[in-house]
């Protein structure tokens, strides 16, 4: 057992709490990063690589028939081990966005290829469910069980905003406990049923959900109800029968009281170790148990933790992931510190024994996939690489792939996220939409004063939405508080149209007044009696 100090190279703002670490073909992903979406990475999936005491990441690139999938904090994931000739995946359920939605969509991620130079390519689709539909949530579970030559996913707890009818001006946003509902789901047709049973009479989320073909055990969990963390152990037995699935839940007397754990697996058996989490809610849980399921049942074991620095120790918070087979990324903030270049300290743990690790350096160094991410030169560049590869896996250059902050523009002096005025107001870490045609970036507007003029945030300007909608439709210039704060100062002038000659149009057969001639006799004549 070891405990490694990782420095992060140009990547340490990515990982936040409620980031998922998964593992595709081999390799680590980094999936719900802050910054949605980056320019360098539009899937906002990273490849972690870890090389001695450096962390790096690379840019992992979605095929053209994905899905698109949000950053998604805190879901409930899965990891498929691959059966029936289908490949190893992941479901993704559930989970909360930077803008606090909650998502109820099921994703599914493979493995879609590997280019000329190894560069992995992942396929995203998402899953359609009918029937009872577990609802919006996140801090939830999904497990899957195997039962009579049958495969079916459940999902138990997490949190939710409260139902519409239930809402006031002051819990508008406040989040509750899902009901103790247990979803039964089937990945092939998408049919999903809800089971309620006496034993679960109380939501729980952020727990720990074990799988041993048709058994899942829940442990530990926080719940809102009471605001306690019990040491609560549910074990779950699901049997696919042919006609109606039979569930029965049975209480346990051996659980542990814990909250946001990490676990890691060991070995191909079923064997976990649970690092991390909370025992409360000022207190972390600095043990480390192993857990065994077998036909038995389960059992515990206490574990010796590493040697913890005193950053870990002296920390109100971390977070981190799975990073592989007796592995474990943790995370610590440098809040309360001297100011930090970074905003986490990041450690590596692993559970391995040293001939597990020589083993699997040797394995890494035998890979064709190049393993230093920015001094080794890419396979791609040689010609012989190039026979009988697609031309899609052409395309594909790694120049470009690690991901470096010091590419993206400094969206802090120029771009969206500046600072336009001295109370600006908008911070990309804290940033919420404010208009109802804001996205994914605020709503910004032209002040016209001063040489070529300058961009200010509508919302640092204090306008409505509906003169910023008018503004923006009309020819109006407007001016920024610091430059007098009126949008209707000066009008630009109206464009001169030179108007058009009309020539008369001659009306054919158009009749003239009749003309009576008289002689100059006459006209003397009748000019004398007039007068």
């Amino acid at each position: 057992m070891t405990l490694q100090s990782l420095t992060p190279v140009n990547c340490a703002s990515l990982l936040q709490p409620g980031c998922s670490l998964l593992q595709l073909d081999g390799q680590v992903l980094l999936f719900g990063q802050k910054g949605w979406p980056k320019r360098s990475c539009p899937t906002g999936v990273f490849g972690i690589h870890f090389k001695q005491s450096n962390m790096r990441l690379r840019a992992i690139s979605f095929s053209n028939d994905s899905s698109y999938i949000p950053p998604l904090r805190c879901p409930a994931v899965c990891r498929l081990d691959p059966y029936d000739g289908l490949p190893e995946s992941y479901l993704i359920h559930g989970g909360r966005t930077p803008n606090n939605e909650i998502s109820s969509s099921l994703y599914l991620l493979t493995t879609d290829s590997r280019g000329s130079n190894r560069k992995l390519t992942i396929c995203c689709k998402e899953k359609e469910l009918v029937g009872t539909v577990p609802a919006a949530r996140y801090g939830h579970t999904v497990s899957m069980v195997q039962s009579h030559g049958k495969t079916a996913c459940v999902l138990f707890g997490g949190r939710s905003y409260r139902p519409a009818g239930e809402r006031t001006t002051e819990s508008w946003n406040s989040v509750v406990d899902c009901p103790p509902q247990v979803f039964l789901f089937d990945l092939e047709f998408g049919c999903s049923t809800a089971y309620t049973l006496p034993e679960l009479s109380e939501g729980q989320s952020f727990h720990v959900a074990l799988t041993r073909e048709d058994c899942v055990y829940f442990i530990g969990g926080h719940s809102l109800t009471s605001d306690s963390r019990p040491p609560r152990l549910f074990r779950l037995r699901v049997e696919l029968l042919q006609g109606s699935p039979l569930l029965s839940c049975e209480s346990l007397d051996i659980g542990i009281s814990i909250s946001s754990a990490i676990i890691t697996r060991v070995g191909p058996t079923h064997k976990y170790i649970i690092l991390g989490g909370y025992q409360s809610d000022s207190e972390k849980r600095m043990k480390c148990t192993t857990v065994v399921l077998d036909e038995k049942g389960i059992q515990f074991e206490t574990l010796e933790a590493p040697k913890w620095t005193p950053d870990i120790t002296h920390s109100r918070t971390w977070f981190g992931g799975c990073a592989g087979e007796g592995k474990v990324l943790l995370a610590v903030p440098t809040e309360g510190r001297q100011p930090q270049t970074d905003m986490h300290y990041f450690y590596l743990v692993s559970f391995q024994t040293e001939g597990e690790r020589k083993e699997e350096e040797g394995t890494q160094g035998c890979s064709q996939e190049s393993t230093d991410y920015d001094d080794s030169p890419p396979l791609e560049d040689s010609e012989e690489l190039y026979f009988g590869r697609e031309p899609h896996e052409l395309d594909d250059s790694s120049e470009g792939d690690n991901y470096n902050e010091e590419d993206e523009e400094d969206e802090s002096q120029t771009g969206y996220w500046m600072k336009c005025c001295l109370g600006c107001q908008v911070e990309p870490n804290k940033w919420e939409p404010y208009y109802s045609t804001e996205l994914y970036r605020p709503a910004m507007i032209f002040c016209s004063r001063g040489e070529g003029g300058h961009w200010v945030h509508a919302q640092c300007m204090e306008l409505t939405e509906t003169l910023l909608v008018s503004l923006s439709q009309g020819r109006k210039k407007y001016f920024c508080l610091d430059h007098g704060g009126l949008p209707y100062q000066e009008t630009t002038p109206t464009r001169q149209v030179t108007p058009l000659k009309r020539t008369p149009i001659k009306v054919k057969n158009r009749k003239t007044p009749p003309v009576i001639k008289i002689s100059p006799a006459k006209k003397s004549f009748f000019r004398r009696l007039f007068e």
